[in-house]
């Protein structure tokens, strides 16, 4: 049988399954999405060089990938396409091979499963390629009034447009094709769909309860490391501001009474330059020690739907409007997970921040006590070198010359 006269033929079949078939409940997987994923497959394979085999066992198993659904129930509704696609196979005298190649196709349609070959991921992408499309925004709405009509259990359409939210968040496409054409769209789509999550507080998730004794428990440990942090990190600042004003003030000094005595004794002008560069040093680590870092200061809608925004650091939301930030921080509120992981991700760059501030704050130590050392030294040799050294009239007068 010729290839032309089993395309005819599929499509007739699926056609005359759909009008027989066709429950009121599949608003949205019926003929017309089966058509754009047959469309959908072709403008996709177009791009690649598929052997007629290939071309073959894509177009059936576009046909045929959701005919499970005219079962009336949604749970394994891809091997019940299978079973059909078989039924159907068999009476063309199709070859085994390239039934079981229609049937990996098929059965790749599943969200728990990876394409394997080229023409699975082509279907796969297929069948999300509304994903990337103005056409999204009715086909979401439609699949909710499926869902609403199927047996099972009703949701709230918040509830629904955060798992679809979640679904768009973990989806990729397989094809080079379909990501170059569609990313740029199913971005937009995200954002328009987190636009339409309003009610937090229902979808947030579990509450904290705070008499339940173990969260307790954590909520104090929590509490007592990020206080103990925040204690260490005021100790360090002291410290620093400490470093900075007495070497201020000998700095000050230097400039006002020893670069004058330079003029006279110009012989302590090697100790004044190492205590003023050990000073100006001293100053330099500690400010460094204390100079605040500033991030981006925004965050994206997919970041909260991902928990990968830490909200309760400022640096995270400054340029952020507020109500943006109070719809995010619902979410994190209402989330558990997210709010102790946000705490414990808190407390961790803290103590990055600590370990960078007392590490400064210790070769400011070392810098300075090791700049008084040698100043004084310096100081102590040159005092004493000058004042043992003879002046050429001292030695003329001793000689029993005139000095005229």
């Amino acid at each position: 049988m010729s290839a032309n006269n089993i395309y005819k033929r599929t499509e007739h079949f699926v056609k005359l399954l759909f009008d027989e078939n066709l429950l009121k409940r599949n608003i949205y997987h019926n003929l017309k999405h089966t058509r754009d994923v047959v469309n959908y497959s072709q403008e996709i394979a177009g791009h690649y060089e598929l052997t007629e085999e290939e071309t073959l066992v894509l177009f059936i198993a576009a046909w045929f990938h959701d005919t499970g659904y005219l079962s009336g129930q949604q749970e394994g509704h891809e091997q019940r396409s299978v079973d059909l696609m078989r039924s159907f196979a068999k009476g063309q005298e199709l070859p085994e091979s390239i039934i079981a190649e229609i049937e990996g196709c098929i059965l790749a349609t599943q969200l728990t499963k990876e394409p394997e070959t080229l023409i699975q991921k082509i279907i796969c992408d297929a069948d999300t390629y509304n994903f990337g499309t103005k056409e999204f925004k009715k086909n979401n709405l439609k699949v909710y009034e499926e869902l609403m009509l199927s047996d099972k259990p009703p949701v709230s359409k918040n509830e629904f447009n955060l798992q679809t939210l979640q679904m768009l968040n973990n989806h990729s496409y397989y094809t080079e094709y379909c990501r170059d054409l569609l990313e740029k769209g199913k971005e937009k789509n995200k954002k328009w769909l987190y636009k339409k999550v309003k009610d937090f507080d229902a979808l947030a998730g579990p509450r904290i309860i705070e008499n339940e004794g173990p969260r307790k428990g954590i909520q104090t440990l929590l509490r007592l490391t990020s206080t103990n942090h925040i204690r260490l990190s005021e100790m360090a600042d002291s410290k620093a501001n400490i470093l900075i004003s007495v070497n201020a003030i000998i700095i000050s000094v230097i400039l006002s009474v020893l670069l004058r005595k330079l003029q006279t004794d110009p012989y302590l002008a090697i100790p004044t330059a190492i205590f003023l560069l050990s000073a100006v040093a001293t100053i330099i680590i500690s400010i460094l020690s204390t100079r605040p870092k500033i991030s981006s200061g925004t965050f994206e809608d997919d970041d909260i739907i991902n928990k990968k925004t830490n909200l309760l650091f400022f640096g995270n939301f400054y340029k952020v409007p507020q109500d943006k930030y109070e719809r995010s921080m619902r979410i994190m509120m209402g989330d558990s997970d997210y709010l102790y992981g946000s705490i414990v991700q808190d407390i961790y760059q803290l103590g990055i921040v600590l370990g960078k501030k007392y590490k400064l704050i210790r070769l400011a130590y070392t810098v300075f006590m090791i700049g008084i050392v040698l100043s004084v030294l310096a100081f102590g040799i040159a005092t004493y070198i000058n004042a043992n050294a003879l002046p050429p009239e001292t030695q003329v007068i001793n000689s029993g010359g005139s000095p005229f």
